[in-house]
């Protein structure tokens, strides 16, 4: 591996060794060479295997769940539902360069209502094996009311579009809106006159663009591995990088002791708050 070297630069009078220079990443080679452990890599003794199931329909009323056959089944030891999360009232919290509302978060963790998107968490298992905790998705029994659906935002965002929450009106319009909408908010930002630069201008060009969501890709698997003691203490090793909004965040919804619950990580990942319901080994 050919070896790199730093060149002292002056800056203001002062002798710089890093800035302007290309530093040696200390995490580089274990990377490069597969030693780097994610959280996917650790294990514990006596370790169980979470799986999810999600929602086939990308919105639907969820009339029943029944998860009887599944708790029967040899080598399963714990199965939830959105029964076994309280519900939370609506109260906005800091999450890393957000917002979040407590109510969402709960309802996104499994759904409750409804499931608002293909892929949304129904219910879970944590089983013994990845095969019986496979096996134990097939046996729960889910009942749904098919709802219509929309894929577009501007087809979201019309008067006759169905509603994916009855009590979501739209923030920022004076005055407030009296029938709820898909819009959450409206953001206007102004500067100078703009009409006054349009009648100056020579020529006006009007375009309509869209595009799409874009963000980076991560080498390490999202995942979360958790234990917890008879004194109700708790370690969660997660991909995240902001410990203490997990930790609020897992405590607030799961009924635990924050002063009992500790956030580890192996490598860094960009912030993954509450977003998906993930095993407890040793719990059932």
């Amino acid at each position: 591996m050919a070896e790199t070297t730093t060149t002292a630069t002056t800056t203001n009078g002062h002798a710089q060794g890093v800035v302007g220079t290309r530093t040696i990443r200390p995490d580089g080679i274990d990377k490069v060479t597969g030693r780097a452990r994610f959280g996917a890599d650790f294990n514990l003794a006596g370790q169980l295997i979470g799986r999810v199931l999600r929602s086939p329909h990308p919105h639907a009323r969820i009339v029943s769940i029944d998860t009887s056959k599944a708790e029967a089944l040899p080598g399963v030891k714990a199965v939830v539902t959105r029964a076994d999360f309280a519900d939370q009232s609506s109260e906005f919290i800091p999450a890393g360069e957000m917002m979040m509302n407590y109510k969402d978060v709960v309802r996104n963790v499994m759904a409750r209502e409804k499931a608002l998107y293909e892929g949304h968490a129904v219910a879970a298992v944590a089983a013994t094996s990845v095969a019986i905790a496979r096996r134990a998705l097939k046996l729960i029994e889910v009942k749904y009311e098919v709802l219509p659906h929309v894929i577009d935002v501007v087809e979201a965002m019309r008067p006759d579009a169905p509603l994916l929450h009855d009590d979501l009106f739209t923030v920022g319009v004076e005055p407030k809106p009296e029938k709820p909408s898909n819009i959450a908010k409206r953001l206007e930002i102004k500067q100078g006159d703009v009409e006054a630069g349009f009648k100056k201008a020579d020529l006006v060009i009007e375009r309509e663009f869209k595009t799409a969501p874009v963000h980076q890709g991560y080498i390490e698997p999202h995942a979360a591995l958790a234990t917890v003691s008879e004194d109700g203490s708790t370690e969660l090793w997660t991909t995240t990088q902001g410990h203490y909004i997990v930790r609020a965040h897992c405590a607030r919804l799961l009924g635990l002791d924050i002063g009992k619950v500790r956030v580890l990580r192996g490598l860094p990942r960009e912030l993954q708050a509450v977003t998906e319901w993930s095993p407890i080994p040793g719990l059932g």
